[in-house]
């Protein structure tokens, strides 16, 4: 996300604004930007295209919601001045998880506007806006960002005595939010109890580790209600910013801890199981007897999110499916062998929901469903299930895909280690480096990446090269530059990728959405940057954990890694 200053001079603030941008999925900026003008600004525009574009009617209602963020409360109050100011009612949902603001508003007819920075780090927080039929597309966000330029120019003409805000950007009198309305909480967990079998987690014991998670309290409810013994442990009164996407060895360690502590003659623990700050992408652990542990390993077993995701995709019987590329190749596999269509997309949310509304427009599917490789499931048709429907809700979440997992385990009378055991022998690891200037990333990928529309090539040896960008084009109807920057690409990441550390051949290239090199032994490695925050991340995949493992150590690694050499090289 752009940091970029605006230079517009402006009558009465005392500090140079830095605006909001659009990352993978919401807004995103540094706590100290997000000043109660920026927000409101952001979230005046957000409304003002949804009445213009009729979405939304003036005088109708806006959820507001938040994370535990130590930023969220000042935000929200501002972010409910720009809805009253346009004309709209304030329903204050309080500290729910995204999904449930989402399903609710949804449900409702309503925008929604949710404030959290969902798994960044605290001193980072942002602004999610729903439409009142889904989320905030990549399509919408052009007109937004006109309505956006509208709007400051309108705010920043303001002299001191005519304007809101004081010169640091802060409301002189703050809105009060009404009172807490519990709808959407309740509405959430409804969701889940008149859709699964209650009782059906019964003698199962599952630890939630509660942290920072907005979710947190809701979570071992659910839990609990649908049969399960719930401990609870961690909460932190400070946020914590947990990144499914980039689980650690030390957060590992502290999961098995916990697990060790719950011990009781009762018996041992099934998992561990938790979600991020805004509880839309999930954590889950199988808990392994002592017995089971080789020398030298965990008794947790953390599985990434994208595999979570084809447990789920198959719990829900899906015939449709759409994936972000940087998934696990085992999701292809196994999909394929299912005969489940399956769509790949750009990473981010409103990808996913575009390409979910594209199979549902279709009319082929009927059980339709998405996920990420950070865990968050969505589904894009109503799914039956034992005890109900489960209603459509495209925008990620964490509390199905844990419940799935638990409960096809418990309907099988297997542990969680033993159903993830049956999914294809492909392991993954995702690593990033933090603090990775935003311009470094986007001269990264400027050299890396050819000019042209095509995305995916394949090279089958001799110099030949197969168009698998879907047009399915041989070589010797690419033109000959276009040929030539191809095959320098695969020379120039092969210098960084090279056979000292392991890596094969390059025989497959794609930049849907970042650089994904496939290697000829299996392994792939996924370079993209972050959409929401100055960090670089690596995916890995491969036919063992510890290879994945290493392609990550490999890319990370201070300061000699693959990521700071393509830095060096290229920027």
């Amino acid at each position: 996300m752009a940091e970029t200053k605006i230079e517009q001079a402006t009558s009465f603030l005392n500090y140079a604004p830095v605006p909001l941008a659009f990352g993978t999925s919401g807004l995103r900026g540094l706590v100290k930007d997000i000043t109660d003008l920026e927000a409101y600004i952001n979230v005046k525009a957000a409304l003002h295209y949804l009445l213009s574009s009729g979405d939304i009617q003036s005088g109708g209602t806006v959820v507001i919601a938040g994370d535990l963020r130590p930023s969220t409360d000042r935000i929200m109050r501002a972010c409910a001045q720009a809805v009253v100011n346009s004309g709209c009612q304030v329903e204050n949902a309080g500290k729910i998880p995204t999904p449930a603001l989402i399903a609710h508003a949804v449900s409702n007819g309503r925008a929604g506007v949710m404030v959290t920075g969902s798994h960044i780090p605290f001193d980072r927080n942002g602004i999610k806006l729903n439409k009142s039929v889904g989320e905030v597309l990549k399509s919408d966000e052009p007109a937004i960002i006109r309505e956006v330029e509208r709007v400051r120019a309108e705010e920043y003409s303001r002299s001191a005595a005519t304007s809101a805000f004081d010169a640091a950007g802060q409301l002189q009198q703050a809105l009060a939010l009404p009172p807490l309305d519990r709808a959407a909480e309740e509405a959430y967990v409804r969701r889940y109890l008149q859709s699964f079998t209650r009782g059906g987690l019964a003698g199962w014991r599952v630890l939630v580790y509660q942290h920072s998670a907005v979710g947190r309290d809701l979570l071992p409810r659910i839990l609990r209600e649908l049969g399960a013994t719930v401990m609870i442990a961690g909460r932190s009164d400070t946020f914590i910013p947990i990144d499914t996407e980039n689980i650690t060895d030390e957060q590992l360690d502290r999961l098995e801890a916990l697990a060790i502590r719950a011990e009781t003659p009762d018996g041992p623990l099934d998992a561990i199981v938790s979600t991020d700050g805004d509880s839309d992408r999930p954590l889950v652990t199988a808990v392994l007897p002592a017995a089971a542990v080789r020398p030298g390993g965990r008794r947790v077993r953390f599985l990434p999110g994208d595999l979570l995701g084809i447990v789920v995709a198959e719990f829900l019987h899906a015939d449709a499916a759409a994936v972000p590329i940087s998934a696990n190749d085992a999701v292809e596999r196994r999909l394929r062998e299912r005969k489940v269509v399956l769509e790949k997309t750009k990473i981010g949310s409103p990808y996913v929901v575009s390409a979910l509304d594209e199979l549902r427009g279709e009319g082929v599917a009927q059980r339709i469903v998405g996920w990420e490789a950070n865990g968050g499931f969505l589904t894009g048709s109503d799914i039956a299930l034992s005890a109900g429907t489960l209603a459509a809700l495209p925008t990620r979440d964490a509390t199905l895909p844990i419940l799935a997992n638990l409960f096809a385990a418990a309907e099988q009378g297997i542990s969680l280690s033993t159903l993830w055991d049956r999914l294809p022998a492909r392991f993954g690891r995702a690593g990033l480096l933090d603090k990775f200037p935003v311009a470094a990333s986007q001269a990264i990928l400027a050299q890396l990446i050819p000019a042209g529309d095509r995305f995916e090539m394949e090279f089958v040896g001799a110099g030949l090269i197969l168009d698998r960008s879907g047009a399915g084009v041989a070589a010797a109807q690419l033109v000959q530059p276009a040929r030539e920057a191809w095959l320098q690409l695969q020379a120039t990441l092969s210098r960084f990728f090279m056979a000292a550390l392991g890596f094969d051949d390059i025989v497959r290239i794609n930049l849907l959405d970042g650089v994904r090199v496939y290697f000829r032994n299996g392994d792939t490695a996924h370079i993209r940057p972050s959409g929401n925050a100055p960090q670089l991340r690596i995916y890995a995949v491969s036919d063992s954990q510890a290879r994945a493992d290493k392609i990550v150590e490999f890319a990370v690694r201070e300061p000699d890694g693959i990521l700071r050499q393509l830095e060096r090289a290229l920027t």
